[in-house]
């Protein structure tokens, strides 16, 4: 996907495409950005585009249609929204002394591309967790859970996603069909006696083991289509500085949703990622190599051209107050 780069010095490397497979890079790392804000591929770096306002969503049509007259016909209230892509990328050097040097101990060029890779698809992570684990944005749609999801023997996690998913209902009559949460959240929803007596009464019986509750089973006793458990890190101090680590997708907040599950522009969802390929880009990033003599090295480029954007705030609620003590929030 994607057409031929702009540059007219670069190279096109499609056979480092490879090392941006979602299994070696955005899975291995829990990226789950493009999963809340799926892909959608547009044909114009810019533009608009009708979006169906909250009101109108599911609203009664008469259907009847009398002998020689027309059929009813779409009568939905349309608002005009917009989406203007930008370019993203990371470049890295490959020094022609070093690839020498190091070339029978590791594969540098390639070890090169998945690091331009990752800088590439790390920024579309913290960009898109920093929408969706916003206390700002959905100021009118967040709720602080009484006791904290480590709070293991009072925490009731059913009952709060539950209230969470009335309450998307109450603003858009859409059932929320996802939950966001960070992998320490996840574990401690496995540790939670609300869970695992929720999966005894389903006929586990005794033979519950905690590897064994995984976001598939989470899903069922939270009835979601899905549970998405982020991972990734990211290191919040400047150059030169003591690293300072955190979870791109923080500890304190939980995400109930309505997430796009087809390319129906004008059905309601929290978002989308608008990905304009048009000018070589591809959404896991398209790799370029060219020379710079000055420092001696191949220089491997990956890019893309994307716009990240949230559609319908109406389609989440925000949990807060999930960890007693987080360990890392979103920046």
């Amino acid at each position: 996907m994607g057409g031929s780069p702009s540059s007219s010095t670069a190279q096109l490397r499609t056979d480092l495409a490879v090392y941006t497979e979602f299994d070696l890079i955005a899975d291995r790392k829990g990226f789950i950005g493009h999963r809340v804000l799926p892909v959608f591929e547009v044909e114009l770096a810019g533009d608009t585009f009708p979006k169906v306002v909250v009101e109108s969503i599911l609203r009664n049509v008469d259907t009847r249609r009398a002998p020689r007259a027309p059929y009813p016909s779409d009568n939905w209230e349309w608002i005009t929204d917009n989406y203007a892509t930008e370019e993203h990328g990371f470049e890295e050097k490959i020094d022609d002394r070093e690839r020498r040097k190091y070339r029978h101990l590791i594969e540098y060029e390639a070890i090169c591309a998945e690091r331009a890779a990752d800088a590439v698809l790390r920024g579309a992570e913290r960009r898109i967790a920093s929408m969706i684990f916003n206390p700002t944005t959905f100021a009118a749609q967040t709720t602080a859970v009484t006791n904290e999801w480590d709070d293991y023997t009072s925490a009731d996690p059913i009952s709060g996603v539950a209230a969470a998913r009335d309450a998307i209902w109450s603003k858009c009559g859409l059932e929320a069909n996802c939950l966001v949460i960070s992998r320490p959240v996840f574990r401690n929803l496995r540790r939670c006696e609300n869970i695992i007596d929720k999966i005894h009464s389903e006929g586990a019986g005794q033979s519950i083991i905690q590897s064994r509750i995984n976001d598939a089973l989470l899903a069922e006793i939270l009835d979601l289509d899905l549970v998405l458990v982020a991972g990734g890190t990211q290191n919040l101090a400047n150059r030169a500085q003591a690293a300072s680590f955190a979870r791109i997708w923080s500890d304190e907040y939980a995400w109930l949703g309505v997430v796009a599950t087809d390319n129906d522009l004008r059905k309601p969802c929290i978002g989308r990622t608008f990905h304009w390929s048009d000018d070589g880009s591809n959404i896991l990033g398209t790799f370029e190599i060219y020379r710079n003599e000055e420092v001696r090295s191949d220089v491997v480029r990956c890019r893309n051209d994307v716009d990240e954007k949230l559609m319908t705030v109406e389609c989440g609620h925000l949990l807060t107050n999930i960890t007693t003590t987080s360990d890392g929030a979103s920046s």
